[in-house]
Order: structure tokens, then C-alpha cells, then sequence
């Protein structure tokens, strides 16, 4: 691919707009909740949209780290079989990149501290947690096999919770159980990510859950949580939202065709493929939660 070092194309690429699903359905989700239980009329707009700038800021913030710090300590070289990266491919220097994770955190700071009014001080504790474990994951804790858990509680629960609770100053078991259940689900893109990198995250030392799980449950790890996430959604039937329970066998359809690509793939870069499938998914299920419960 022909990009101009330090051009926009490149801070696109860098940016990595197709994760940004992965940060706009938790809050997706906690806004539905919300407007579901307080009405569309008493739902604050204000909020709602800094939520979702948050998530977004963090997400991209969490790409430009992921990136730097993975080039770095030279994990991204020539034997990579995921996406390309924007310092390893010599489309940003490293020394932009350095200054535009900096920039992206502030701007996540900044974006994150007008919340204090709506969702008190503990949006402070929530914020800054954000910003150290974004860091964490990727210098450190990602190496232990923690990515798993930081995304079913940055990805699930935390987003989900605080929209909710911005809005309603309370929390549900309804809101908790649909937490998990997306964090679970979001986190099926990290089983396959990881499950294509176990060659070379064993060379590097780094024990994901896919290296210690080994191929085979890896594989079954993925099939399952999808499951696990659905069935979760029974508390939105006892709840009374009975197609928010409902709706999602769709989402069941595209996960069981997701996991037969990947065990027919099996290695390599051909799990690219499955790696955009869990991607459209993800957001398929979060529509088809957010649409139940708007019917429902």
C-alpha cells in the first residue's frame, strides 16, 4: 500500500476506524437501557454524545498505543500475520506517534471531565482508570493473559454501567447482566486476534489466554462465548423485553458461521477474514439488543 509517511491516510489507518464498533455498542447499549427505563424526553443529550466521544478518543488512543509500544519492543516485524501497522510499515514515525498518544489522552481527559457534573466524582476514578490500564495492556498486562478480563471490564461493564448511570443515577441488574453479556461478546475479537497470533506471541514471550488455551480450546473458548453472552440475555426476558432476549438468535447465526470459518481456516492470515466477521457481529448484536429493547 502507498501511503505518504505522517499523511491524514496514515493517521487513518493508524486510527483503525473498524474497531470503533467495539467502543460505540457498550455505549450503544447503556443509552438504550437508559431511555428505555427514564424515557426518550428526560435522556440528556450533553452526556450522551461526551460517552460516546469518550469511547471513540479511547478507542483510537488505545490504537496509537497498541501500535507504538508494539514497535517498540519489535513485535510488529515481518513474521506479523495481523493487519498492518502504521510504525512498522514507516507510515508515521515513531516520534509522531509518541506525541499523537499524548494528544489523544489529553483530548480523552478533557473530553471525560465535564462527565463530573452528571455522573459525580467517581467519573474521575473511572476516567483515569481508563487511561492507566489502556496503557497496561499493552506494555504489560497483555503479556499475562489479562486482555481477556480488561476487555469484559472495559468494554462491558464500565461503559455500559457509567452511560447508564450518567442518566439515571442508578443501577439495574438488568443493566449489570447486559454489561457482561457485551463485554463477553466484544471480547470474542480479541479470542480470534489472539488465537491467530499464538505462533508469534509464544516467540515473544507473551502469554495471551489463546497461548496458555492452546489451539483447540481457544477455538471452543470463541464458539462458547458468544452462546454465554445470549443466554446472559435472559434477564431481559424475565424483564419483560422479550425480543431484546429474542433478537439476538440472529446474532447466534452469524457467530456459529464466524467460528466454522475459523476452524476451517485454522492459522495464518486467512483469519483476517474472521477477524472483520467478529467485527460486524459485534455491532450486529449490539442493533439487534438496542432494537429489541426499543420494540420490546
Amino acid at each position: 500500500m502507498n501511503v505518504r509517511r505522517n499523511s491524514l491516510k496514515a493517521w487513518l489507518l493508524a486510527a483503525r476506524p473498524k474497531t470503533l464498533s467495539g467502543a460505540a455498542v457498550p455505549v450503544m447499549i447503556g443509552l438504550t437501557l437508559a431511555t428505555d427505563d427514564i424515557g426518550v424526553s428526560r435522556i440528556n443529550l450533553l452526556p450522551a454524545l461526551l460517552c460516546v466521544l469518550f469511547a471513540f478518543v479511547m478507542q483510537i488512543d488505545a490504537n496509537f498505543v497498541n501500535d507504538y509500544f508494539d514497535f517498540k519492543k519489535g513485535n510488529d516485524d515481518e513474521t506479523r500475520l495481523g493487519p498492518d501497522r502504521a510504525c512498522s510499515k514507516g507510515w508515521i514515525t515513531p516520534k509522531a506517534m509518541k506525541m499523537a498518544l499524548v494528544i489523544t489522552t489529553l483530548v480523552a481527559c478533557l473530553v471525560g471531565l465535564p462527565l463530573i457534573m452528571y455522573g459525580g466524582w467517581m467519573m474521575v476514578v473511572v476516567g483515569l482508570a481508563c487511561v492507566l490500564f489502556c496503557f497496561l495492556y499493552t506494555t504489560s498486562l497483555s503479556y499475562h493473559g489479562m486482555g481477556d478480563a480488561l476487555v469484559l471490564l472495559f468494554f462491558g461493564i464500565v461503559p455500559v454501567c457509567c452511560t447508564y448511570y450518567i442518566q439515571t443515577h442508578e443501577l439495574t441488574l438488568q443493566v449489570v447482566a447486559a454489561s457482561i453479556a457485551c463485554g463477553i461478546v466484544i471480547d470474542t475479537l480479541l479470542v480470534v486476534n489472539n488465537f491467530r497470533d499464538i505462533e508469534n506471541d509464544m516467540n515473544a514471550g507473551k502469554k495471551t489466554l489463546a497461548v496458555r488455551l492452546g489451539h483447540h480450546r481457544s477455538q471452543k473458548l470463541y464458539f462458547y462465548l458468544g452462546y454465554v453472552a445470549c443466554a446472559i440475555g435472559i434477564v431481559y426476558y424475565l424483564n419483560g423485553n422479550h425480543v431484546a432476549f429474542e433478537l439476538p438468535i440472529i446474532y447466534i447465526i452469524l457467530h456459529h458461521n464466524a467460528y466454522r470459518e475459523m476452524v476451517r481456516i485454522g492459522k495464518g492470515r486467512g483469519l483476517n477474514k474472521v477477524l472483520g466477521m467478529t467485527a460486524r457481529n459485534i455491532l450486529v448484536y449490539g442493533l439487534l439488543v438496542c432494537v429489541g429493547i426499543i420494540i420490546s
